[in-house]
């Protein structure tokens, strides 16, 4: 679909670890890109992260992390909303009255619940109603438009088909309803074993990880036996799927017609993609290191984030409230 502009987009980014090369380019470097023309909000979903991540250590500090790469890969504050979910308490209060009027088959349903239990996830409530929670980011400041990859368009789904519910109960055109963008494939972001790269998969290239610790992964990408000697099929290579996301198209050829001649090793391209990796994220690693320096400027900017999200989403509750006969007097 056409790039939005002028519009209000949405989304967040659990704080569950350190970000990879396939988050960049399966998500946050689209999300860098639609603050230009519209009004994003972004935020640090610390609520989601507790489904999982139950070390208060760890949440805390995998919060005020994911705030600092997403400043550090781009995100201006003056451009977009940066803000931590726990900062929004209304949040939490619409998620209640969606719930009551969500059906619990409509939650059985849902592809991440079953997949998440599949890992080995203990079936708590939270993961259970994580798509309620999920709905009421959504809602709560009438997002337009609301990025996601094809294989999370149910989320979506089921946040409509709750706003739709809650509208017949309470008024029509209550609660807004808001549209997928689909974020654009750059095919699937291949991981050093060869599988999508996942921090579940354990196969994670991190954006911020340190030189040697960056080395040590990209030239730990599995490859086969072929001869340095021998020519080798770059239309099979990890290597060369993940050297077209950093490469110009020229350079990406020249690869090709390496590997296909023979006489390059394996070796040789780890060594060009370790290159081409580090040449792209060394600006934001500078910029990463003035923001570690500075973490009081990093909490000024969720501040600042929390009190425009949260004047956005007293309008929707004021309008909720109102519409639902749930009265506040104090």
């Amino acid at each position: 679909m056409q790039t939005p502009t002028n519009k209000r987009i949405l989304s967040g980014i659990q704080p569950s670890g350190i970000l990879h090369i396939g988050n960049y380019f399966g998500a946050i470097r689209q999300y860098i890109n639609l603050q230009e023309n519209n009004e994003g909000l972004y935020f640090v979903a610390n609520y989601h992260a507790m489904t999982s991540l139950q070390n208060r250590q760890d949440l805390m500090d995998y919060s005020m992390m994911v705030a600092v790469d997403y400043l550090a890969l781009g995100l201006d504050p003056e451009k977009a909303i940066l803000f931590m979910q726990s900062d929004v308490p209304e949040v939490t209060e619409l998620a209640w009255m969606l719930s009551t009027v969500t059906p619990m088959g409509l939650l059985e349903r849902s592809h991440a619940y079953k997949d998440k239990i599949n890992k080995g996830l203990s079936a708590n409530h939270g993961l259970f109603a994580y798509p309620v929670l999920m709905a009421a980011d959504i809602l709560i400041y009438d997002s337009d438009f609301v990025p996601v990859g094809k294989d999370q368009k149910q989320h979506l789904e089921m946040t409509r088909d709750m706003a739709e519910k809650f509208n017949f109960a309470y008024g029509e055109e209550l609660l807004k309803l808001p549209e997928e963008y689909i974020l654009s494939s750059v095919a699937v972001v291949p991981g050093v074993d060869g599988q999508k790269m996942s921090k579940s998969y354990d196969n994670t290239i991190e954006i911020f990880a340190s030189k040697k610790a960056m080395k040590k992964k990209v030239m730990g990408i599995v490859t086969d036996s072929t001869p340095l000697e021998d020519p080798k099929d770059p239309d099979n290579s990890t290597i060369v799927d993940l050297y077209k996301l950093f490469a110009t198209p020229a350079e990406v050829e020249k690869m090709r017609e390496n590997f296909l001649a023979g006489g390059y090793g394996y070796g040789h391209g780890k060594k060009e993609l370790l290159n081409k990796i580090n040449e792209h994220f060394e600006p934001h690693r500078q910029k990463r290191e003035e923001l570690i320096n500075n973490l009081d400027y990093v909490g000024e900017v969720l501040k600042e984030g929390a009190l425009k999200a949260r004047e956005r989403a007293t309008v929707v509750m004021d309008r909720v409230r109102n519409a639902s006969g749930v009265q506040r007097f104090c």
